[in-house]
């Protein structure tokens, strides 16, 4: 195997920018329904016939490193069908409905952006996982956002600001743990060293959507009470409903893992569809006979698995509680499999391990061993299309480096969140933008300019590396 110049380790990387940047004009929000895909494997492709025809790489040695990119992966795939699982039952047993009729009456439409990136950094915080906090409470604020009169965009920028903090600083993410571990620092000195950046994005982020709030026009668009009533007349509004998230924290809580919690939930939720709301289950069966155990197993199972319209009476409800449940999620399930096709090519050749040694050359002080640590945590994401890739190599790959230059090993766990955990979110076809995309209805590169925390958090990890401030020097 011959090692890539550093020429031909960046082409495959700038082919599929220069694709996509073509698609996405053309397509729009449906670049992810084939032309991103096939850009991937084009990509891909264009890969292996480097690596078999000039770098000497056994086809073997490629395939295996895309199963083993798929088996990482695995598992978020199962996730993601239980997310469309989980909000199609949520919706249609009137859990959202009900969580958004409560929220309207309770929250005034000028702190609703507010909120919208309060509330789901609380919960994520809570249950460590900003997959399964924008899958159900995101949902829920962004229907209601909607009904206020708030664009979807600037809804899921708060939305998902606010569970990506969440997600970064609790001690139960998978995320929190795997910077720590890499890089060799105690759980909770991760933790607590992260606030000094950490706190500042926060504010920033509070002011930022607070303005936005006040100066956006929301309820005048909408009428409120009208959209109120009209979830009233359609759904069973109770607060029992509320015991079925609650359920699902509690599960969080235990430890429990996420594919069983939330097919737990998803079932949990088309057991109440059936009880409480039976209006519901005579839309969604077809030629309805009766409400014995056949009517209502097909309703739950269609609400589950299937695309699911129900007539409101109003057109914007109409819109807000279609679901497609987890076939919904098939189109994002066929991006995921073409992202690890990609990302193991690019590492079976070595192209990945030549740009980033490249870069590590640079680095020296303290700014820039962190500002070098960021950019190659984003490249990753934008490589391997993994959210965990770009936090797992670039820490093995550095440790060494900032421990050789005396900073302790917390500076090297806190750039990894700052900047692999939040940006991941940002990438079309990284695993995590191609999921939240899915879940929130919301194209990614619509809602990248307003996920503002996960914007400005990469850059006040730098600008506090270069004030210099809290970085603790340890003897070699």
């Amino acid at each position: 195997m011959k090692r890539p110049s550093f020429l031909i380790s960046l082409f495959p990387l700038l082919f599929l920018i220069i694709i996509i940047s073509f698609t996405v004009p053309l397509f729009g929000d449906d670049v992810t329904a084939g032309p991103a895909q096939i850009a991937l494997l084009s990509s891909a492709l264009l890969t292996a016939l480097i690596s078999l025809l000039f770098l000497k790489v056994t086809w073997e040695h490629i395939e295996t490193s895309m199963l083993d990119h798929l088996s990482k992966t695995g598992s978020a795939i199962f996730i993601l069908l239980m997310i469309g699982a989980l909000t199609g039952s949520w919706m249609q047993s009137g859990v959202v409905p009900t969580m958004i009729y409560y929220g309207l009456k309770l929250i005034h439409p000028s702190v609703f952006l507010v909120i919208a990136f309060i509330l789901p950094a609380f919960v994520s915080i809570m249950v460590g996982s900003s997959w399964t906090t924008i899958g159900t409470i995101g949902i829920a604020m962004l229907t209601a956002g909607q009904i206020l009169g708030f664009s979807a965009p600037w809804l899921a920028g708060a939305i998902i600001s606010g569970a990506y903090f969440g997600d970064k600083i609790s001690p139960l993410s998978d995320t929190t743990n795997l910077c720590a571990s890499v890089s060799g620092v105690n759980l909770y000195t991760h933790v607590k060293y992260q606030l000094y950046t950490t706190i500042p994005s926060v504010v920033l982020s509070v002011l930022f959507f607070g303005i936005a709030g006040i100066i956006i026009p929301n309820s005048t668009s909408v009428d409120i009470s009208a959209q109120s009533e009209a979830i009233r007349q359609t759904f069973h509004i109770s607060a029992w409903l509320l015991l079925v998230p609650a359920f699902t924290i509690i599960l969080i809580i235990k430890k429990v893992p996420p594919f069983v919690t939330l097919l737990l939930s998803a079932l949990l939720g088309s057991v109440v569809a059936v009880l409480f709301q039976p209006q519901i289950c005579s839309q969604i069966v077809e030629n309805a006979q009766g409400h014995g155990f056949k009517y209502a197993l097909e309703a739950g199972l269609r609400m589950i698995s299937c695309s699911v319209t129900i007539e409101t009476g109003n057109e914007m409800l109409n819109t807000l509680t279609a679901t497609s449940g987890m076939k919904g999620m098939l189109n994002t399930v066929w991006l995921i499999l073409c992202v690890v096709t990609f990302g193991g090519a690019m590492e079976a050749s070595g192209m990945i391990q030549v740009i980033t040694q490249k870069m590590s050359r640079m680095m020296q002080s303290a700014v820039s061993l962190v500002s070098s640590t960021a950019f190659t945590c984003f490249f990753f994401n934008l490589t391997l299309s993994d959210q965990y890739m770009s936090q797992l190599l670039p820490g093995k790959m550095f440790a060494e480096t900032y421990k050789k230059n005396g900073y302790a090993p917390e500076l090297l766990s806190r750039t990894l969140e700052d900047s692999g955990t939040v940006t991941s979110v940002l990438v079309p076809w990284n695993t995590c933008g191609i999921v939240q995309s899915s879940v929130l209805h919301v194209a990614t590169l619509t809602y990248l300019p307003y996920c503002f925390f996960n914007l400005v958090s990469p850059f006040i990890t730098i600008i506090v590396a270069a004030l210099g401030y809290k970085i603790r020097k340890v003897k070699g």
